[in-house]
């Protein structure tokens, strides 16, 4: 909490090197008058609203493509609500280009195939 001295104007003792002049009327304060008859105003913070953070879908697709099996792009379409060719793109744009993982596509015995990103081997 930081602590104003709202008659000088100058910042005792701030976190963010915020000074009386820079707090907007939108900054929730609180003016208390302590024993030495000075009044200072405390910056009062919101604590965030602690909501749980819901997944992105690069978040998803990552998730689908580390199992083992790997997973097919109807899965991936299902798990979007993305169309084929911008599942396709996804991984090859951003997949492989921007994340650079390696990602292995194989053929399974069902005619289906399967994308899944290789796990980097370590050296030890």
């Amino acid at each position: 909490m930081a602590i104003l001295n709202t008659t000088t104007a100058k910042a005792d003792n701030t976190e963010a090197g915020e000074t009386a002049a820079s707090l907007d009327n939108s900054t929730p304060t609180r003016k208390l008058r302590e024993k030495s008859g000075v009044t200072v105003s405390v910056i009062v913070k919101k604590a965030k609203d602690e909501a749980p953070v819901t997944p992105t879908k690069t978040d998803i697709v990552l998730k689908k493509l580390k199992s083992a099996k790997g997973v097919t792009i109807q899965v991936l379409m299902d798990a979007t609500g993305w169309q084929a060719h911008s599942v396709r793109g996804f991984l090859s744009g951003t997949i492989k280009k921007k994340l650079g993982h390696e990602l292995l596509r194989e053929t399974g015995k069902d005619g289906q195939r399967r994308y899944r990103i290789v796990e980097a081997k370590t050296a030890g």
